[in-house]
C-alpha cells in the first residue's frame, strides 16, 4: 500500500484535514506539487503521491495506466494500489477519509473520481478529468464532487467533463460544475473555486 508521495505539511500547525492531488499522465508528483503554496488551507497537510507505471514516451514521466492502447493497461492495480493506500492513510498519519479530500488533474481526475465514489471522503474534485467507469447507483452515499474544465480544452474535450457531470448527477451526486476559457491546464482563476470547494467540506 506504498506510493511515493511529496508531503507538504502546514506551517505552525498540525494537520486536521489531508489534500492528495493526483498528477496526469506524462507527469509526476513534482508536477502538482507548486499548487501547495498558490492554496491558503491552514489545517490542511498536502499530498502528492506518484503513479506507480512508468509513461512509455516521456523521461521521469509517469502514469496510472497506459492510453496509448485505448485498453486502459494496469488500471486495475493502480485502482487497487490507490483504494489500498488511501485507507491506509488514517492509521498512518492519524486523519480520516471523512477529512480528506481526493483530486486529480487529468488522468489523476479520472482516477479520483473512479476510486473517490466509493469512498467515505470529504469530496473528490476533478480538474481537466473524465469518467473511465459507467457509475452506478450506490447504496451508500457520494462524496460531493467537483469538476473543473477548460473549454478550450483540446486534449480532455469539455463534453468529457460535461458528460461526468450529467452521468453523476443521473445517480444522485452532488456536483458542482465550472467551465473556464482555458485548455488543459490549471490556471490561477480555478484555485479560489478549488479552495473554497475544500473548506466548505471540511469537517472538524
Amino acid at each position: 500500500m506504498y506510493l511515493e508521495t511529496i508531503s507538504i505539511k502546514p506551517k505552525n500547525t498540525e494537520p486536521k484535514h489531508l489534500l492528495i492531488m493526483l498528477h496526469g499522465w506524462g507527469a509526476n508528483a513534482e508536477d502538482l506539487a507548486p499548487l501547495a503554496s498558490m492554496l491558503t488551507l491552514r489545517d490542511y497537510q498536502l499530498l502528492f503521491p506518484n503513479a506507480p507505471f512508468s509513461h512509455p514516451q516521456v523521461p521521469g514521466g509517469l502514469a496510472w495506466y497506459a492510453l496509448e492502447t485505448g485498453e486502459y493497461e494496469g488500471i486495475e492495480e493502480s485502482r487497487q494500489l490507490l483504494k489500498d493506500w488511501l485507507l491506509s492513510l488514517e492509521e498512518n498519519m492519524g486523519i480520516p477519509l471523512s477529512r480528506t479530500i481526493l483530486s486529480g488533474f487529468s488522468q489523476g481526475g479520472a482516477m479520483s473520481l473512479d476510486v473517490g465514489i466509493n469512498l467515505p471522503l470529504a469530496g473528490i474534485c476533478s480538474l481537466s478529468g473524465y469518467l473511465q467507469f459507467q457509475p452506478q447507483k450506490l447504496p451508500n452515499s457520494i462524496p460531493p464532487i467537483l469538476i473543473i474544465h477548460g473549454q478550450q480544452d483540446r486534449v480532455v474535450p469539455v463534453e468529457m467533463a460535461q458528460t461526468a457531470r450529467d452521468k453523476l448527477t443521473a445517480i444522485d451526486a452532488k456536483v458542482k460544475y465550472h467551465e473556464f476559457p482555458m485548455g488543459h491546464e490549471i490556471t490561477a482563476d480555478i484555485l479560489p473555486i478549488l479552495e473554497e470547494f475544500v473548506k466548505a467540506n471540511s469537517k472538524q
